[in-house]
């Protein structure tokens, strides 16, 4: 019995928090890439320094600090535009991209992203995952949008109603 409790209300704090699978990188983490990449500018070579850079965006996006997850999208984006990358290298920073966008709350242009990658390479479980989590995403916050525009309308009809009762009195 303590069991099925300790299910539902886990299942209630996920449907508030998000729940997602989708891992954080803790501070220490970007701040140990963000050396590699710095070392690596220091005569490495092209390929050294792009796997510091992909490893430091992957840290970045996946940052609990929103100004993290702005400056991985914004590394990304750059990294995208001026890219003559491989399909797997194209579709890992489009990946890591809709991750940036997961986490900053653009579900749309994160669904627009891993789709892109689906588009890539249709049976990638990571793209399937973030799929996933941003479909519940968008649906959960449908959800409780719709529950405060209900409350609002409780609320105002119950105004009116206690209104017109208190005109009625009079």
């Amino acid at each position: 019995m303590e069991a099925k409790i300790g299910k539902f209300f886990e299942s209630v704090g996920d449907f508030f928090t998000g729940g997602d699978q989708i891992p954080w990188s803790e501070p220490d983490i970007v701040a140990g890439c963000e050396r590699e990449v710095a070392d690596a500018e220091k005569g490495s070579s092209d390929e050294l320094k792009s796997e510091c850079i992909m490893r430091l965006s992957w840290a970045l996006v996946h940052s609990k600090r929103a100004e993290d997850v702005q400056r991985g999208i914004a590394m990304l984006e750059a990294s995208l535009a001026g890219s003559g990358s491989s399909p797997l290298q194209v579709r890992e920073k489009l990946y890591l991209l809709a991750v940036g966008y997961y986490r900053s709350g653009d579900y749309s242009r994160s669904r627009q992203l891993v789709e892109r990658c689906l588009e890539i390479a249709p049976d990638w479980r990571q793209a399937l995952s973030l799929k996933k989590a941003i479909e519940d995403k968008i649906k959960k916050d449908g959800a409780i949008g719709i529950g405060i525009a209900a409350t609002a309308v409780g609320v105002l009809a119950g105004g009116i109603a206690a209104a017109v009762a208190a005109s009625r009195k009079k």
